[in-house]
């Protein structure tokens, strides 16, 4: 009957969209900030002691730095004591003007926009990205903010900034929003676990592929994106929530088939770009002590294509199901 109800749902048609609510650490105030660029000072080890401070959020402009145009890095060390009995944590930076690439602990979390030679400014898209659990350690934990600006206003310009938890998914989710593998083309090869993607470009999901350049491209890509389940959901039967996809998918999840959205319509006719994907994970099929993988193969019919709307999470299948009811009203 649960399983029954989850495929119903699937027919309906995506009207939500999840909103971070619960504000856990402010990040408004003093950063340590650089002008240059130097991929060390992503690392959490890197000594920034003798950097300037800057207010954040405000443009570089505004704080003493009148008339630069580059790159230049934020740092800001918070504590992870904070931080680490909460189970969906989101890292929300306002907007920054007009590139950049966010780290944390020195792990790359998260982009918007592109940096030269290819580059493409993403100045007026909220920065919101989601902080891996595993990734937070006791005590400190560093931010790097690397930030590219060509002209006027430059940096963390403005917005709400902090980390929160998104309170208004009300289940403890493992939410897979973030950086995904991608690369064009169709191998079945793709789908397996043991496949070597280390060489494919990151891509934020959800987001457009044109986001990497990718424009009028109808054809197949693929997603991939590795995962650790978290304690609190072993055992229990589960539900991916896959967010909404342009145009049709498969999924796989360590190898094997879970489920397709694919109404078999033509580009102009076709209503699957706007249904939520809802596809139970077999018992059984989770790795609960290790790496598990899942693999989207994607059909773009044309205009735009991916994974390019939440949520994208794996949670309790009760839980999913009420989830989704309250969602899509």
């Amino acid at each position: 009957m649960k399983v029954r109800i989850l495929i119903l749902l699937i027919t309906f048609c995506f009207v939500g969209e999840l909103q971070a609510q619960e504000l856990i650490k402010p990040l408004h105030g003093n950063w340590k900030f650089s002008l240059g660029d130097d991929m060390e000072w992503a690392s959490a080890d890197f000594d920034d002691s003798l950097w300037d401070n800057i207010y954040a959020p405000s443009a570089w402009e505004n704080e003493g730095f009148n008339g630069y145009d580059g790159y230049a890095w934020y740092r800001r060390v918070v504590n992870g004591d904070q931080l680490k009995d909460y189970y969906n944590l989101q890292l929300n930076l306002g907007y920054i003007d007009d590139s950049d690439q966010v780290f944390f602990n020195g792990v790359l979390i998260g982009y918007s926009g592109t940096f030269p030679p290819n580059f493409n400014t993403a100045y007026n898209a909220k920065r919101a990205y989601h902080i891996p659990n595993e990734l937070i350690r006791d005590g400190e934990n560093v931010i790097a903010i690397r930030v590219y600006d060509t002209v006027l206003g430059g940096g963390i310009i403005s917005g709400e900034i902090g980390i929160y938890t998104a309170s208004d998914i009300g289940f403890p989710a493992l939410t897979l929003e973030g950086l995904w593998k991608f690369r064009e083309g169709d191998e079945a090869a793709w789908k397996n676990p043991g496949y070597d993607d280390e060489e494919w470009p990151f891509l934020m999901a959800p987001g457009y592929w044109r986001n990497i350049g990718k424009k009028n491209f109808e054809s197949f890509g693929w997603y991939r994106k590795e995962f650790m389940m978290p304690s609190w959901l072993n055992g229990k039967g589960l539900t991916l929530i896959l967010g909404v996809i342009d145009d049709f998918d498969e999924v796989y999840l360590n190898g094997q088939f879970i489920g397709r959205t694919n109404d078999g319509e033509r580009w102009g006719h076709s209503e699957s770009y706007r249904q939520l994907r809802i596809y139970p994970i077999p018992e059984g099929l989770i790795n609960e002590s290790g790496k598990n993988t899942l693999a989207v193969r994607i059909t773009d019919l044309g205009g735009e294509a991916g994974i390019y709307k939440g949520p994208l999470m794996i949670l309790d299948s009760q839980d999913a199901a009420v989830f989704v009811r309250d969602f899509l009203r």
